[in-house]
C-alpha cells in the first residue's frame, strides 16, 4: 500500500469539568498549567490516549499480529501481548532483525505507533567489556547503537482557552492494615486536584514525505481519525471520572497536495476556540475542513 498522499492538519477540542486531565509529578500532581495559568495537557499524555484506543481498535476488532496494526509503546494495564518491556517487545517480534539494518523497516511494518509517531531504539553493545582502566573503570568504546525513527505524525500539547480555576481537598489515600484501625498514620493523607471547568484544544499534522520513510498510509492515517473522537472512552480512573472528560469536536483539513496548500501554522489559525466550547473557522480557498462530532 503506498504511503500517504496528501498532507494533513487535525484540532481536537475538548472539555474538562471536575478532572485532573494531566497531573504534573513534579507539582504533587497538580494539573497542569504554564506561568499564565492555562491549563495545559502535554503531548505525550495526549499520544498515550491515542495508542490506548488504538489497541483497543486492534483487540476488538481481532487482527492478529501481521497486519501491522500492533502498538509498540503499550501500558501495563492495556497490554496485548505477554512483553514485560520495550526490550523484550521488540526481541520477540523483531528476532534477529533487532539492531541489525533492517530494524527501522521491520518496527515499522509491525507497529503502527512506530510508523505514525517514530521512535528510538536504544541497543546496548553485543562486544564483550573492554578493558579495565587503573581506577576499575571501563574503558571507553562502543557502547551500543541507537536506531531512531522520524514519525509523519506530530501532536502538540493541549491548551485551555482560558486560564483555569483548580480545586484541591484533602482525602484519606489508605487505611491502616494494622491495629484496631483507630489510629491514623501521616502518610495515610493525601491531596486531590481538579479542574472545575475548561475548554482545551490542540493541534497536530500528518507529513507524507516523513511518511515515505515510515510507510504510514492513508489507512493509517484513517484509523487515527477514528480514534480521535473517542480520545477518552475507556480512560476512567479516580481523577478522571467516567463523562468529566469529552471531545466535542475534531476538525480535519487534507490538503490537495504532498506539500500542502498552505502552512499548518496558517492553517491552525483559522480555528477560534471559544470558552464554551463553540468556535469558528475562517476561510482558506480550496481547503474545506472536515467538521467531526465528538464520540
Amino acid at each position: 500500500m503506498s504511503a500517504l498522499q496528501n498532507k494533513i492538519d487535525f484540532a481536537v477540542i475538548l472539555r474538562v469539568k471536575n478532572a485532573n486531565p494531566n497531573g504534573d509529578p513534579l507539582n504533587g500532581n497538580r494539573p497542569r498549567t504554564d506561568y499564565s495559568n492555562f491549563g495545559e495537557m502535554s503531548d505525550v499524555s495526549i499520544k498515550r490516549k491515542i495508542r490506548d484506543r488504538l489497541i483497543e481498535c486492534w483487540v476488538n476488532d481481532g487482527k492478529n499480529e501481521d497486519d501491522g496494526h500492533m502498538i509498540f509503546v503499550q501500558s501495563d494495564d492495556r497490554k496485548a501481548d505477554e512483553a514485560r518491556s520495550l526490550r523484550e517487545r521488540a526481541e520477540l517480534v523483531l528476532g534477529k532483525d533487532l539492531g541489525a539494518p533492517k530494524t527501522a523497516e521491520r518496527a515499522c511494518e509491525k507497529w503502527l505507533d512506530v510508523r505514525a509517531f517514530g521512535q528510538l531504539f536504544a541497543l546496548k553493545s553485543n562486544k564483550k567489556a573492554g578493558k579495565k582502566k587503573e581506577d576499575g573503570s571501563d574503558e571507553e568504546g562502543d557502547t551500543g547503537v541507537s536506531i531512531g525513527i522520524r514519525g509523519p505524525v506530530t501532536v502538540q500539547s493541549a491548551f485551555s482557552v482560558e486560564p483555569i480555576d483548580i480545586s484541591s481537598l484533602q482525602i484519606t489515600k489508605s487505611v491502616s492494615g494494622e491495629g484496631d484501625g483507630t489510629k491514623r498514620g501521616s502518610d495515610t493523607m493525601g491531596m486531590k486536584h481538579r479542574v472545575d471547568q475548561g475548554v482545551y484544544r490542540f493541534f497536530g499534522s500528518m507529513n507524507p514525505q516523513l511518511a515515505v520513510k515510515t510507510g504510514f498510509t492513508d489507512a493509517d492515517a484513517n484509523t487515527i481519525k477514528q480514534v480521535l473522537p473517542k480520545l477518552f472512552e475507556n480512560d476512567e480512573a479516580a481523577a478522571r471520572p467516567a463523562g468529566s472528560m469529552e471531545v466535542l469536536k475534531v476538525i480535519w483539513w487534507q490538503h490537495s497536495c504532498k506539500a500542502g496548500q498552505y502552512s499548518s501554522a496558517k492553517v491552525h489559525r483559522t480555528l477560534t476556540v471559544n470558552a464554551n466550547g463553540s468556535y469558528e473557522l475562517a476561510n482558506l480557498d480550496g481547503l474545506k475542513p472536515e467538521e467531526i462530532n465528538g464520540f
